[in-house]
């Protein structure tokens, strides 16, 4: 076998100095933003840990979801509610309130009713990033906010395969989503967004709490054996189907001002009020079957929401599912 001349073998070394070159770059650019595969064969899209605004410890982003869902009585009980890591209660026209069910950590197969979208929505869910809102529709005259949001926006008509009507029940109470089938957003958790820890001194303990809004009474009780706040609505408790009582290891209740948008008003020509979650006000938490009095804070629209007490300790949630009721000043 004839010997290789020292030319060829330069070539063979020069050669092997290049492909290791071109696997490293393309390694590198890999693991950046292109992607990475959950095992299906799909490819999530990897965002960075930090965002504009954002302390550089933020934690890394993971998925959100955010269904909009009707609470009127013809829309109870719901589906999900269970699964969810955090329940906004929400005001809107006509003195009723509607939920925004934040899933990250479980989604749920099926949840709903699926109602529409408000502009209070675009400031509230701005802290979890990039989240997936999953809403029936919205009036004309905030479509162009949504649009303009954080939010990425699932709607039916982009979706037919993932939304059913329920049979039994009357329109526009039946519709329903199924998660499993919709695409997800990403940005902080919930455990960033209303951070978690240990619950300070001070705190009176209480066996209830109740919260008015205009046309609807929460009532909150706690139960020992479960280690939750069982919620209830104008005198009855608040169930999901297939899984009984639903309950909360935190409540929330954030005083907030109201401001006119853009004019939409309902059937009756009530307008929909706007929720300013943005800036500071009172604030009351229960966890643990105490009760604690304090202030929340939320500087800018890519913050979380945090909370101190009277004396200026930091007053931080339990583990668990939280539910926060956005109650008019």
């Amino acid at each position: 076998m004839p010997r290789k001349g020292p030319l060829a073998a330069f070539a063979v070394l020069l050669c092997a100095v290049l492909g290791a070159v071109v696997w490293v770059s393309v390694s590198d650019g890999d693991s950046g933003d292109a992607g990475e595969s959950d095992g299906s064969g799909e490819f999530t899209a990897r965002r960075p840990a930090t965002e504009p605004g954002r302390s550089e410890s933020a934690a890394a982003f993971v998925p959100i979801t955010v269904v909009k869902i009707d609470n009127v009585p013809a829309a109870r009980p719901q589906s999900g509610l269970e699964d969810a890591d955090v329940v906004y209660v929400e005001p809107v026209e006509g003195g009723f309130t509607r939920l925004a069910a934040v899933y990250s950590s479980r989604f749920p197969e099926v949840s709903g009713p699926v109602r529409s979208a408000r502009e209070s929505d675009v400031e509230l869910l701005a802290q979890y990033g990039e989240p997936a809102l999953v809403f029936s529709g919205a009036a004309p005259e905030i479509e162009p906010a949504l649009a303009e949001s954080s939010a990425m926006l699932v709607r039916q008509r982009d979706n037919p395969d993932a939304f059913y009507r329920e049979p039994g029940r009357a329109a526009p109470h039946n519709l329903y989503a199924r998660l499993p089938l919709l695409p997800r957003g990403s940005g902080p958790g919930p455990d960033e967004v209303l951070p978690r820890g240990e619950a300070p001194p001070d705190g009176r303990q209480v066996a209830g709490h109740t919260v008015a809004f205009e046309r609807g009474e929460y009532r909150f009780t706690w139960s020992p054996d479960a280690g939750r706040w069982l919620v209830a609505l104008n005198g009855t408790p608040v169930t999901s189907t297939g899984a009984g009582e639903v309950g909360a290891t935190s409540v929330v209740v954030q005083r907030v001002s109201l401001v006119e948008g853009t004019g939409v008003r309902d059937a009756s020509g009530s307008p929909s009020p706007v929720v300013r979650s943005v800036g500071t006000g009172p604030a009351t938490i229960l966890r643990e079957g105490r009760l604690f009095d304090g202030t929340w804070s939320r500087p800018s629209a890519v913050d979380g929401t945090r909370f101190t007490t009277s004396s200026g300790q930091p007053l931080r949630l339990t583990d668990g599912p939280v539910w926060v009721l956005l109650l008019p000043s």
